[in-house]
């Protein structure tokens, strides 16, 4: 264990808070559990920690070992190896805060080409850099709608196909903000969005909802938005970015904030994390926006420069007229976006979603055509569709995973009336083969 501190420079410190040693630092701590006895196994050297960890290690199982059509948020997508190759380089790796902007500008400018290329994937004016994470970037869009209105709205409006987690994030987000009413959530998943209409007022500060949705269906929003706005309502759209690669972005639906999760653009699945919060709005709530912003400008010389700019978080102006105290910041899988997004370019991208598009539609028709299976729905979907099997789905993709196959997410769990139908998301990993392989599992298994 390294201690930082030499035993002069100890006494000093203890003399100076008026104590003789570091036990009288403890007495409030009830005697009897001050300073237990540890049993603590022998000290291992550091190849038998190695080889322990490894041991660790090979009891879990990714999409390098297993067959994998889980979505559901997070997807199993290839990435450039000069993604990971550039990311890790010193200067981006171990890079924080750039508050001097003279000694930064490298990674302010990486900022900034991340929030241009964002704003355009979304169709929006303008991007904050970044999120923890889709979940909490839905979070901060209802802090913000509810700033933007200064309290006098105090209704906030969930689609009940917005992810579980998102809503679940929200709730705890706002479990302080007492006047906030949240609803939405608890009607029927199976009707359109437009069923959320009957809920919008005059109190409605925001109405939340997805595309694709969390079960892959894709719906055209704008004169479902075109009618929230006429309560004066704002209207956020959780997006999955990869799909924006094909179809009509949010801005031109007319969406006032464009939210969602960011690891399909270049960012490992990582047993879960940490991932990439995207939030981009227009520029007449840029000062609202939470989180970092970087805008370009030029220095005393007339070069090229970058900077933080309009940044409404409570390290930089004073707490009570900021819009969020989100402290640190994603910024190095940021960057891996960037990257993403820089290294596949516009055609790329496009070719990337085509993939993800017709392997998905492969599978559903195959899918749909095995005795017992059917689609859940007959919506648009880009590369994840709803299942419906002829049992419980968690004992049907239990039984794949004997297989090796992760055959995709049971919705039971999340939605009770939905416990016989399963998630699937296909992406350019899936081969033709590995298709094939599950619908035979699948049908096998129903057969038995």
């Amino acid at each position: 264990m390294f201690t930082p501190h030499t035993d002069q420079e100890t006494s000093e410190m203890l003399e100076a808070v008026g104590v003789k040693d570091m036990a009288e630092l403890f007495t409030a701590i009830p005697q009897k559990h001050r300073f237990p006895e540890l049993h603590l196994p022998p000290a291992l050297s550091e190849m038998e920690v190695m080889a322990e960890m490894e041991n660790y290690a090979q009891a879990n199982e990714s999409t390098k070992d297993l067959i994998s059509f889980l979505g559901a948020g997070a997807y199993n997508h290839y990435s450039p190896a000069a993604v990971d190759m550039l990311l890790r380089r010193g200067e981006f790796y171990t890079a924080y805060t750039p508050y001097q902007p003279e000694i930064s500008q490298g990674t302010l400018q990486a900022i900034f080409e991340y929030q241009s290329l964002i704003s355009a994937l979304t169709g929006m004016e303008a991007s904050n850099a970044s999120h923890y994470d889709g979940a909490t970037a839905a979070a901060e869009a209802v802090v913000m709608a509810y700033q933007n209105f200064r309290g006098k709205r105090d209704k906030v409006i969930l689609s009940p196909s917005l992810h579980p987690q998102y809503r679940a994030t929200i709730r705890t987000y706002t479990q302080g903000h007492a006047d906030l009413q949240i609803s939405g959530d608890k009607l029927s998943t199976k009707d359109s969005p437009d069923s959320l209409l009957s809920l919008v007022d005059l109190d409605t500060a925001i109405v939340i909802v997805q595309y694709p949705d969390f079960f892959g269906r894709m719906y055209d929003y704008t004169d479902f938005i075109a009618k929230v706005h006429a309560s004066g309502a704002l209207v956020a759209v959780a997006v999955n970015p990869m799909a924006l690669s094909l179809f009509k972005t949010p801005g031109e639906m007319g969406a006032d904030i464009v939210i969602g999760e960011g690891q399909p653009l270049g960012l490992p699945l990582s047993f879960g994390g940490p991932y990439l919060g995207i939030f981009a709005t227009r520029k007449e709530y840029i000062r609202k926006i939470s989180g970092r912003l970087v805008g370009e400008t030029t220095d005393s010389r007339g070069n090229r420069a970058y900077v933080l700019t309009l940044t409404a978080r409570e390290q930089h102006i004073r707490r009570e007229k900021a819009t969020s105290n989100i402290c640190s910041n994603q910024g190095l899988l940021a960057l891996a976006a960037t990257l993403y997004l820089s290294l596949l370019g516009k055609d790329g991208l496009k070719k990337v979603g085509e993939l993800n598009y017709h392997k998905a539609h492969y599978a559903a028709e195959k899918i749909a055509n095995i005795p017992g299976y059917a689609l859940a729905s007959d919506a648009p979907f880009f590369n994840e569709f709803t299942v419906r099997c002829p049992g419980n789905a968690a004992e049907i993709a239990a039984h794949l995973l004997e297989h090796g196959i992760i055959a995709g997410y049971p919705l039971g769990s999340d939605y009770p009336d939905r416990s016989d139908q399963l998630l699937v998301a296909v992406t350019e990993m899936n081969s033709r083969e590995e298709i094939d392989i599950l619908c035979e599992t699948l049908a096998e298994g129903h057969h038995d």
